[in-house]
């Protein structure tokens, strides 16, 4: 139900961001726990609302915590099998660009690895979920101006004055999130000095589910397969260059487009609009406070070069339902206690983890030195013969290795 802003009121979780990780915490709380709990999510817009041009590889492991909150099915109809990855790595006035390593992009038991999916497919079916759940109060439009971390509660002041508490708060609102700097919690933030851009094309030839990743010296560009024969392009670019090209014609943009692509699925035309965002890397130092918890974006905001952002947040999520679970059925306070170190302890290994070597290949790959990427070609042709090395890439990159969530195993909370 929407609620407009009014009075003071008290719930027991308060979710600030209404997106990916902030929807599948409501939705996995509401399954856990029941809809006896008083959940408040506040956003700027409904979830639903957001204009997102993205897509995102959603793998196995984050798949898996979608079917356990019951939205994959109707994810599904828009997701489109990753069937391989290609790697290549070359300037962009090379006349060939040899493929230097393709992944078969399954699991080591034979299941897809990964799946392409748009963002709006996704926040579609996580704010489904839960827009008509009683126990959830919608504050919206709304956005959170400060934040007290009281002995018994966190209390959230709205940009209207109105107050709400909870025994816990939960930012969910992105890299810059106003509420982490709130609550004192110190980041470790660089600008890469590049520019992301997306877009959505149609191809005249089969792109039959392939995954391409080049590797240029402005920064990655990645074909992403969309259904209908369509790809989402994820560009990297320096800030200069990617200026000049956002300021192009459709025609020009295009034929920037064509250059990388290089004609491999024939003729491009465009299926949706161009978007944009400076990139950079922003890392808190903690994951919790007293009465508060980071997740997605807000605990982790990493470079896109390898789609992981939203498996990241997806994992955060799981982990936060089943912890949240446990210590409710212990009958201990949400909002204090071991669990919230629990989860630190659980997360912030993943995501620092993670965010090393997606920041690591982005400095590797983007080096525009010719020694260094014949040395780049020579160590992706040794690996491309190792077939044990790539299946075990696979196995890490598609979130099926290690301490995972029971969500991301396939099991109730």
């Amino acid at each position: 139900m929407t609620v407009t802003p009014s009075s003071v009121r008290q719930f027991d979780v308060i979710i600030v961001g209404g997106s990916f990780a902030g929807l599948a915490v409501a939705r996995g709380l509401i399954q856990a726990l029941g809809r006896d709990l008083r959940i408040a999510v506040i956003d700027r817009v409904r979830g639903a609302d957001v204009a997102d041009a993205r897509a995102f590889a959603v793998w196995a492991g984050a798949k898996a915590v979608l079917e356990g909150l019951g939205v994959w099915d109707a994810i599904a109809p828009d997701a489109q099998v990753m069937t391989s990855i290609e790697i290549s790595d070359s300037a962009l006035s090379d006349g060939i660009r040899p493929t230097r390593l393709t992944y078969d992009a399954t699991t080591p038991d034979g299941r897809p690895a990964a799946f392409m999916v748009p963002a709006r497919a996704l926040s579609s079916a996580l704010y489904n979920s839960v827009k008509d759940e009683p126990s959830v109060s919608w504050i919206v439009p709304a956005e959170a101006e400060s934040l007290t971390l009281g002995e018994h509660v966190a209390e959230i002041k709205l940009r209207d004055g109105e107050t709400i508490c909870a025994p816990l708060g939960i930012a969910a609102d992105g890299r810059h999130s106003k509420l982490r700097n709130a609550a004192g919690i110190k980041t470790v933030e660089r600008a890469y000095g590049q520019t992301g851009i997306v877009a959505t094309v149609a191809f005249s030839e089969p792109h039959n589910g392939v995954a391409i990743q080049h590797f240029l010296p402005g920064g990655p560009f990645a074909i992403l397969p969309l259904k209908d024969n369509r790809a989402c392009i994820t560009w990297s670019a320096d800030k200069e260059e990617a200026r000049g090209v956002m300021a192009l014609d459709d025609s020009g943009f295009l034929a920037e487009l064509d250059l990388r692509i290089g004609g491999r699925f024939g003729t491009i035309s465009l299926a949706g609009p161009r978007q944009s965002w400076p990139l950079g890397i922003v890392l808190p130092r903690q994951l919790i406070a007293h009465r508060f918890v980071l997740i997605g974006d807000a605990a982790h905001g990493v470079h896109p070069i390898a789609g992981q952002g939203v498996n990241l947040a997806l994992r955060d999520a799981a982990a936060l339902v089943e912890i949240l679970a446990d210590a409710a059925r212990l009958g201990l306070d949400l909002g204090a206690g071991v669990h919230l170190e629990r989860y630190q302890r659980w997360r912030r290994f993943d995501s620092l983890m993670s965010a090393s070597v997606y920041d690591g290949l982005n400095r590797l790959f983007g080096a525009d030195n010719s020694v260094l990427r014949a040395g780049r070609g020579a160590a992706l042709g040794v690996l491309d013969r190792i077939g044990s090395a790539k299946n075990l890439i696979v196995a890490e990159a598609a979130g099926v290795t290690g301490e995972l969530p029971k969500l991301a195993r396939g099991c109730p909370v």
